[in-house]
């Protein structure tokens, strides 16, 4: 008989050591757009995390290439689909400082006030889905019955739901309506007189306050490091907002009105309470645009533009108060009708990077509550 040798095969405890990668997405539900966490776990507690992006990648900055002034406002306006108007002013801005162009006061105070109306449509979408994303259902549903009180405000004045197209370079497409800033006003104030919802709902539930205080705690230095802006970024005590600290549009005018919050815990907690008081503040805003244009002698919307834009030869760089964070455009121009590159700096790519130094150490459990606690947006990353 031919000889045989046995192998005993164990395991013994080696195995609770071992550590385990998982793959968070690409299609989980608590991300607002599509994108996958790489997790090495020990156990229950995550070691290491890389967020991986490019699942939605349009390619928008290439296309900036090969489309004139006027059409890539509609590529800008795309890539945080919660912040279109913001997105589209960026460009405007960028390509009115290359041609020392001077917009007429009605357009300035205007843009100000549908960019914190905007701002606050941001807002309550995070407001609700947040709770969402912990299994809170109800805050939702008064997040979207607000919004659609503002939507209607901005449908009216732009023609478009979510991508306004609103903005031109000179100022904007055309006046308001007749009698649409007093419905304006009306929306303001329905909307702010039901805001008290969320305090009550959110941050007076136990759980909500259970889950999210101590939890996903995210350093200044980190801050700095990972160029982290917006809510997020104040949340952890870095006091820095451009409509204070470089204004920009009517901000300048408006520093009695504009409140910049902070907070010094740096958790999810810390990121949910600063949102929702920006949000007051932001309809406090405009208000206070709705007063000033009340008081504006009829003027132009905007200025006469030649039939082919160009823009001269040269660089420059304009950055925007996104509701996420800080939005940036780097436009460079040969003096041709289309820009020779237009580097796009969004608010989201940074803020995601953070995960990386937020997440090692933490449970698994709290991943959902850290993840939605960055209020980004996927398509803000990809672009």
């Amino acid at each position: 008989m031919t000889p045989t040798t046995e192998t005993m095969v164990g395991i013994g405890g080696a195995a609770e050591s071992t550590d385990m990668v998982l793959n968070i997405g690409p299609q989980h539900p608590s991300t607002h757009g599509v994108l996958r966490l790489r997790l090495v776990l020990d156990g229950e507690r995550i070691q290491h995390a890389e967020p991986v992006i490019g699942y939605m990648h349009r390619g928008a900055e290439k296309l900036f290439e090969a489309r004139d002034y006027r059409q890539i406002i509609m590529l800008a306006n795309r890539h945080d689909w919660l912040s279109a108007f913001s997105n589209e002013l960026g460009v405007v801005l960028a390509v009115e400082r290359m041609l020392g162009m001077e917009v007429p006061p009605r357009a300035v105070w205007t843009r100000t006030l549908l960019a914190e109306l905007n701002r606050v449509l941001n807002h309550l979408m995070f407001l609700g889905s947040y709770p969402l994303e912990l299994g809170g259902i109800t805050p939702v549903f008064y997040a979207f019955r607000e919004r659609e009180v503002l939507q209607n405000v901005m449908e009216e004045v732009s023609g478009g739901r979510m991508h306004y197209m609103f903005n031109r370079v000179g100022g904007l497409k055309e006046d308001v309506p007749l009698g649409w800033t007093a419905r304006a006003r009306e929306a303001v104030a329905a909307v702010r007189s039901r805001m008290d919802r969320f305090d009550d709902l959110v941050l007076g539930n136990e759980i909500f306050r259970g889950r999210t205080r101590g939890v996903g705690e995210l350093s200044a230095e980190a801050v700095h490091a990972y160029g982290v802006s917006g809510p997020i970024a104040r949340a952890s005590g870095v006091d820095f907002d451009l409509r204070r600290d470089e204004p920009y549009l009517a901000y300048g005018e408006l520093q009695d009105t504009l409140k910049v919050v902070t907070r010094q815990e740096g958790d999810c907690l810390a990121r949910f309470e600063v949102l929702l008081e920006q949000t007051h503040n932001a309809l406090d805003l405009a208000d206070a645009c709705l007063d000033r244009l009340a008081e504006l002698e009829p003027g132009p919307i905007n200025q006469r533009l030649p039939k082919v834009l160009k823009a001269p030869e040269g660089h420059t760089y304009a950055w925007t108060e996104n509701p996420l964070g800080i939005n940036g455009y780097y436009l460079v121009s040969k003096g041709e009708k289309t820009p020779y590159r237009l580097k796009l700096r969004s608010a989201s790519y940074n803020n995601i990077q953070a995960l990386a130094v937020l997440l090692p150490g933490t449970l698994v459990a709290d991943m959902v509550a850290i993840l939605g606690s960055l209020f980004f947006v996927v398509g803000d990353i990809d672009k």
